[in-house]
């Protein structure tokens, strides 16, 4: 399957970051790719007070999207906020097209490096996987890489191909994070991973704020934890074809998922 990630840098315009989203799924769809990935706050960046530009599902950018997704044929994952009950937000992956329509609410919030995430936006309570063309795909938020269950629980459930839309706090040592986590990910998942995050405000010369935004650094990685194509940190689009083989092959050859002691014994 041919899939693309689209490492942009999102703005405090939803319809801006809307033609955005346009223009990079014509760009994979004349390029030949079934999937398309956007990466966390697609719809606005974080550093914006999110409740007044949250939407529901059924709102004009939603919406938006799903015309493009109709119109080029695409599979589109895209982070968006949503309303939550309790007054505050979800953040919400909208995954539309290809005969597909749902959602995936982060689970894991970003109460970390000085950030609390949770203080403006609900957790989700599901995982989700869905198929497309005979793949079953999973999907997980930013934060949610640094939680190795998730993605065991994702395996099992069938996904062969996890992806990872997120906007990636910088600091030292981050950009390392980022890639060592998504191949370890694949690694305990034994499923190729497609890790998209924002590009990084300075590689255009833009300043990224106290809130998080992206490093760039958008990578592939196979079953086996091997990068198979990545992005810089500029803005871009990464189109690369994976081979669902390749998921088998590494899942018989490294037995993680057989050889998992879910239960073990106490310690003496």
């Amino acid at each position: 399957m041919r899939i693309a990630l689209a490492q942009t840098l999102s703005g405090t315009d939803p319809a801006g970051n809307l033609t955005l989203l346009t223009e990079r799924a014509e760009d994979a769809a004349g390029a030949g790719a079934r999937v398309l990935v956007l990466p966390e706050a697609a719809m606005v960046r974080f550093g914006v007070p999110l409740e007044p530009v949250a939407e529901p599902l059924d709102g004009p950018w939603a919406e938006g999207v799903r015309k493009v997704a109709e119109r080029t044929g695409l599979l589109v994952v895209a982070g968006m906020f949503t309303p939550s009950p309790d007054g505050r937000v979800r953040n919400t992956l909208l995954i539309t097209g290809a005969g597909v329509d749902t959602r995936y609410d982060k689970l894991h919030l970003y109460d970390a490096f000085g950030f609390r995430e949770s203080d403006r936006v609900a957790p989700g309570d599901r995982t989700v996987t869905v198929e497309v063309d005979g793949l079953r795909i999973g999907f997980a938020t930013c934060y949610d890489l640094r939680f190795p269950e998730l993605f065991r629980k994702l395996a099992g459930d069938g996904a062969e191909l996890i992806v990872v839309p997120a906007s990636w706090g910088a600091g030292a040592g981050k950009v390392e994070q980022w890639e060592v986590l998504a191949r370890a990910r694949a690694l305990d998942s034994g499923c190729w991973v497609a890790a998209c995050d924002q590009a990084d405000p300075a590689s255009v010369g833009e300043e990224a704020g106290r809130a998080p935004t992206g490093v760039g650094h958008s990578a592939v990685v196979d079953p086996f934890g091997a990068v198979h194509a990545r992005l810089g940190a500029e803005p871009g689009l990464l189109v690369t074809d994976i081979d669902p083989e390749r998921v088998t092959a590494a899942r018989d050859a490294i037995g993680v998922l057989a050889n998992a002691r879910l239960s073990l014994p106490d310690g003496a």
